[in-house]
């Protein structure tokens, strides 16, 4: 096969994907951002606004705080894999496997466990906590398997120049290793959020779909996704599930745009 038709099979696959994501996107934008409303945004929900404000608290309270505890521990991990660890080890192949087999579990599963550990046995209920937790468990083997990938394609030729000027492994890591694999460790915490704002059925078995205002982590709620799940099922708010994938997809976007902006300012030492 000539290098001409290879390079068109590539342009004609780029541009399908494009299509159809604008496609989708575009779509969701027509029927959700004329049904975007100010009583969709008031601080409690009724049965007549059907607001989404309590479900956009909750998305962001899940999102920060299952971050907060996954990105260390995920990054962590994957500095002992691959800086630390020996290569040789017949362990590490099985924990790889083991990390991407929990990578590829449906997200039920998870929701499935969490409410049989922590609703009934730890006896948390639906609350945030409860969420929090899941969905940590859930997107750890997601930042593990990416900071482990953009570690290893760091080359090492750069760790050898650093450790042959006098720096030790610890600063060698922060200062060398870190800044270049910034981008890829980046992509996989956006690949987690991705799958934070998105998620429905965990959230549903840890979570609840409670609609009051967020009081404290042992309070149910719903997130975002639970919420837009919840209004097309019942078929009465369908205009309302488009304003809130709307809404989601711009929280999607500023993040994504805020950790592109954060991996060149990491990536370009401050600068």
């Amino acid at each position: 096969m000539s290098a001409k038709i290879i390079k068109g099979l590539v342009w004609i696959a780029a541009i399908f994907t494009i299509s159809m994501l604008l496609f989708l996107v575009g779509f969701i934008f027509w029927n959700g951002i004329p049904s975007l409303k100010p009583e969709l945004f008031a601080w409690h929900y009724t049965t007549s606004n059907v607001s989404m404000m309590p479900a956009i608290i909750s998305t962001i309270i899940i999102i920060l705080l299952s971050l907060l505890i996954a990105a260390p521990v995920g990054v962590f991990t994957s500095f002992y894999l691959v800086e630390y660890a020996d290569r040789d080890s017949k362990l590490l192949p099985i924990i790889r496997l083991a990390t991407d087999t929990l990578a590829a579990v449906p997200s039920i599963v998870y929701g499935l466990f969490g409410m049989l550990l922590f609703v009934i046995e730890l006896k948390w209920g639906y609350s945030h906590l409860a969420g929090i937790f899941t969905i940590t468990i859930m997107i750890l083997p997601i930042i593990i398997s990416s900071t482990e990938e953009a570690l290893r394609s760091v080359d090492d030729s750069l760790r050898m120049a650093s450790l042959g000027l006098g720096a030790g492994k610890l600063r060698t890591i922060f200062t060398v290793v870190l800044p270049v694999a910034m981008p890829g460790i980046l992509s996989g915490i956006i690949l987690a959020i991705g799958r934070i704002v998105g998620e429905s059925a965990a959230l549903l078995f840890t979570l609840g779909s409670a609609t009051n205002m967020f009081k404290g982590f042992m309070g149910s709620g719903r997130t975002l996704a639970v919420h837009m799940y919840v209004l097309s099922s019942e078929g009465f708010h369908v205009k309302e599930a488009y304003a809130t994938a709307t809404v989601l997809i711009f929280i999607v976007l500023l993040i994504n745009s805020l950790s592109t902006l954060l991996s060149r300012k990491l990536s370009s030492g401050g600068k």
